[in-house]
């Protein structure tokens, strides 16, 4: 995320999804912290950014890494 479209954008999508509890976009440190219930994968959370256009670099689960 490199401008406030590109971080407007993640906020946007992720306020209209079911099953997350809060959210922190920051185009600061170009970083999108999800916290969902846990009836929601973590690989539906990364398609909705990734279709926003935004390239995920890195993600992590519960404290640990996980493949993007």
């Amino acid at each position: 995320m490199t401008c406030s479209g590109c971080s407007g954008a993640v906020d946007r999508v992720l306020k209209k999804m079911q099953g997350i509890n809060r959210y922190e976009v920051s185009l600061e440190s170009q970083t999108a912290d999800v916290y969902a219930e846990e009836g929601l994968a973590y690989e539906t959370v990364l398609e909705k950014i990734k279709k926003t256009g935004k390239t995920v670099t890195r993600g992590v689960k519960d404290g640990s890494e996980v493949p993007v």
